[in-house]
């Protein structure tokens, strides 16, 4: 998973810093009880929060937003600090709609949303498209459980109040397999259309690449 991370061009990684920098100043700036109520995460000290991402436990540092595995000394990769970051400094506390949404739902998602599902839908049906069902043993692995749509599919918490669900749908002599990413509707409460992106993109890297 690293070596993906670190062949990103220059230019990339150094908006990725820049934008760490900015979520980590965002971080220092707030009032941090009311964060955590907001963020449903738990604070273990004047200056640890705990926080649960892709079922792995991470401590974040206040008020220098340093990010690191609670129970592991493996690097954190740049764009997981920023997500983790963005979801701490723009959870607005939402309570869960129960309302799925697809991405073209999501504010600007129609223009980007060729592009996501290159990223993010093309990767799971090339890994899962035969075989469907070895989606539910991959998504355990970062929390995931079953649910009811397509012909499989999981909810995974990639946070406490960030639920995504994949859903595939199993192809035949008619149709090549399919596939949908949902959202319950609170997500932009949570995370802008571009972190769901990325989100959705790391995720599928990590249930398509064993």
């Amino acid at each position: 998973m690293e070596s993906q991370y670190s062949s990103l061009p220059n230019i990339q990684s150094q908006a990725y810093e820049l934008a760490y920098k900015l979520a980590r100043e965002r971080l220092a700036s707030m009032d941090v009880e009311e964060l955590c109520h907001k963020a449903g995460v738990q604070r273990v000290d004047s200056n640890k929060i705990i926080i649960k991402y892709l079922n792995q436990s991470y401590l974040v540092t206040i008020p220098e937003g340093e990010i690191s595995l609670k129970d592991g000394e493996e690097e954190v990769p740049l764009r997981d600090k920023i997500l983790i970051l963005h979801y701490l400094t723009l959870a607005k506390g939402t309570p869960a709609t129960n309302r799925l949404i697809t991405f073209k739902q999501l504010p600007a998602g129609t223009s980007y949303f060729p592009a996501f599902s290159q990223r993010t839908i093309k990767p799971l049906l090339n890994h899962f498209g035969k075989e469907p069902e070895l989606l539910v043993d991959a998504a355990a692995k970062l929390g995931g459980h079953k649910a009811s749509y397509g012909d499989v599919s999981v909810t995974i918490n990639v946070f406490s109040r960030v639920p995504v669900t994949i859903a595939l749908w199993k192809g035949d002599d008619e149709f090549v397999p399919g596939g949908s990413i949902m959202f319950d509707s609170s997500i932009s409460d949570y995370l802008s259309t571009e972190d769901v992106s990325v989100l959705c993109e790391t995720i599928s890297w990590r249930l398509a690449i064993p």
